[in-house]
C-alpha cells in the first residue's frame, strides 16, 4: 500500500516531505527499465521516506530472481539477498528510516513464503534484515552526514558475492561525491584506461552468505 502524498502539513513545512504516486513511481523506474531487472544493478535513493521506490525496485528484481531461480531452493535464497544488497537509502527522519526497512523485510518475506512451500529460512531472514539495516540510512544527503551527536559522515557498505561467499567493504559518501578525481577520471574502465578507486574505511573478512548476520 503506497503512503499518502502528505503526511501532515507541519512535515511538508519543516521537511518538505511529500512522497511520490505509486503511478509516478513505476513510470519513472520503467525509464530506466533494463536496470530494474538486473538483480545485481545498485539504486540508491537520497530521500526515500518509506520506501515507495525502493519498495517498486525490490518488488521488480524478486520478480526476475524467481522466473530465474524458482527450481532451486540454494540458488533462490542466494539470488534474493543479492537483490536486497543492491538497494540502498538514506533519510532524514527517523520515523521514515525504520518503516521503510519494515516495508521492505515485510515486501521480501511475503514474497519469500509465498514461493517457498511454507520453508522458513531465518539465518537467510536474519541476513537481509542486517543488510536493510546497513543500506538504509539516517542521515543528510545533502550534508552528506549520518544524523546523530557525531555527525560521521555516511558510510555505505559494498556487498560482492563470490559464488556463495560475500565480501563486504565499507566506503564514506563523501569520498564518492566530493572527490573531484572522480568528475574526470572513471570509476571503472574496459580499455585499461586510468580510473578511481574509492577509499575503503572498513573491510570485512570473506564469509559464507547465510553466515553474514553471524559475522557482524
Amino acid at each position: 500500500m503506497i503512503k499518502s502524498t502528505i503526511t501532515s502539513k507541519k512535515r511538508v513545512t519543516d521537511h518538505g516531505e511529500v512522497f511520490t504516486s505509486e503511478r509516478e513511481v513505476n513510470a519513472m523506474l520503467d525509464l530506466v527499465k533494463q536496470e530494474t531487472e538486473r538483480i545485481d544493478s545498485r539504486f540508491l535513493e537520497p530521500a526515500c521516506g518509506d520506501g515507495n521506490f525502493l519498495s517498486e525496485i525490490l518488488n521488480r528484481k524478486l520478480k526476475i530472481v524467481e522466473g530465474r531461480y524458482r527450481k532451486s531452493q540454494n540458488e533462490l535464497d542466494k539470488y534474493s539477498l543479492v537483490a536486497i544488497t543492491s538497494i540502498y537509502g538514506v533519510e532524514l527522519l527517523e520515523d521514515n528510516v525504520e518503516r521503510c526497512k519494515e516495508r521492505l523485510f515485510k515486501i521480501y518475506l511475503d514474497w519469500y513464503n509465498s514461493i517457498s512451500r511454507g520453508q522458513i529460512n531465518e539465518k537467510l531472514f536474519n541476513c537481509v534484515q542486517f543488510v536493510l539495516s546497513k543500506n538504509i540510512i539516517h542521515g543528510d544527503a545533502l550534508t552528506l552526514k549520518a544524523i546523530g551527536e557525531s555527525e560521521e559522515p555516511i558510510v555505505f557498505s559494498e556487498w560482492s558475492f563470490t559464488q556463495n561467499m560475500l565480501k563486504r567493504r565499507c566506503f564514506a559518501f563523501d569520498d564518492l561525491l566530493k572527490n573531484e578525481a572522480i568528475k574526470e577520471t572513471p570509476l571503472f574502465s574496459d580499455l585499461g584506461d586510468d580510473v578511481i578507486l574509492p577509499r575503503t574505511i572498513e573491510e570485512f573478512p570473506l564469509v559464507h552468505y547465510l553466515e553474514l548476520a553471524d559475522n557482524a
